[in-house]
């Protein structure tokens, strides 16, 4: 059976799409009311809560229409449900659009923000604002960035133009260019092809590593990598990853023994997930061009970034 779309009809709150849930067609279900179903499929959030959600018009039916606390169980309906969002600390930095058509927007992204919402950042997210700022409730990444990272971010205007350009990153017909800041040595053979396996610390969740040659994992990662300047003691580099593992550009950097400007993760953690943001240090990593030929129209297509990475104190 194809899977039923969710309604573009229910809209978004705060710039943030609500959540769908299925109730189950069952015979005789064991719940007499909604309420009853929600607090047993979704235990995290207390009855209380969930109560309180109904009364203030945070769960609405398939039409639109808000359900009550008293609304009957309804197998086979569907319902969506907005969460209930904490306050969160702003991000006093904002993206440029580039582009903007039919198909695509092309954001330069600062550091600090992220991409798409998950864990304290929802709101001050680049997906958000750009759906609230724009208007464009169907709007989607079409790759990611770390929210560290500064520069290009492609989102797919409709659903239905997603996997034609996602399917570009998956065979690797995009050509990704970005630039960072690190030690400057002089001393290394450049160009450098970084090939290596890249997989998740075993102690630290948020940060990768590379393979030891002991482990003998063959390489699931590649970065040509290559100066561009110098200042002092550090140098601009050019870095073209072939591969799109999480942290890669960070870790082969470190591999080489060139740990970016402002990593807060490599080699040491500076700082943990939850603390504050240090606005004055930023990771000096930028997304600067992406080049592609689009699927849709068969025109080649280039977009470069406008921002720029400081040069770190001497």
């Amino acid at each position: 059976m194809a899977h039923r779309p969710k309604n573009p009809a229910i809209a978004l709150r705060a710039g943030v799409a609500p959540s769908c849930l299925a109730l189950p067609q069952m015979r005789c279900p064991p719940w007499l009311t909604l309420l009853d179903h929600l607090c047993q499929r979704l235990p995290r959030i207390g009855r209380a809560q969930w109560q309180q959600r109904l009364a203030d018009g945070l769960v609405c039916a398939e039409d639109g229409r808000p359900l009550a606390p008293d609304s009957p169980y309804l197998g086979g309906a569907r319902i969506y449900y907005w969460r209930d969002l904490p306050e969160e600390r702003g991000i006093p930095f904002e993206a440029t659009v580039l582009h903007q058509c039919a198909h695509l927007v092309v954001a330069d992204k600062p550091h600090f923000l992220p991409v798409t919402p998950g864990g304290r950042y929802v709101q001050q997210t680049l997906l958000v604002r750009l759906k609230q700022a724009l208007g464009l409730p169907d709007l989607s990444p079409l790759h990611r960035i770390d929210r560290e990272t500064a520069g290009l971010v492609l989102f797919a205007v409709r659903a239905s133009d997603r996997d034609a350009y996602q399917r570009l990153f998956r065979q690797r017909q995009v050509d990704k260019v970005y630039e960072a800041i690190a030690p400057a040595a002089p001393q290394l053979p450049w160009p450098i092809v970084r090939r290596s396996h890249i997989l998740e610390c075993e102690h630290a969740f948020y940060k990768m590593r590379e393979a030891s040659a002991a482990e003998a994992l063959p390489p699931n990662s590649e970065t040509r990598i290559e100066p561009i300047g110098q200042r002092g003691p550090w140098a601009r580099y050019r870095l073209q990853p072939l591969s799109g593992r999480r942290h890669q550009l960070r870790v082969h950097m470190l591999g080489l023994g060139l740990p970016i400007v402002g990593d807060q993760f490599y080699p040491e953690v500076r700082r943990q997930p939850d603390e504050a943001e240090d606005y004055a240090e930023p990771l000096r990593l930028l997304a600067r061009t992406l080049a592609f030929t689009d699927p849709l129209s068969g025109q080649p297509r280039q977009f470069q970034s406008q921002r720029n990475l400081d040069w770190p104190a001497d």
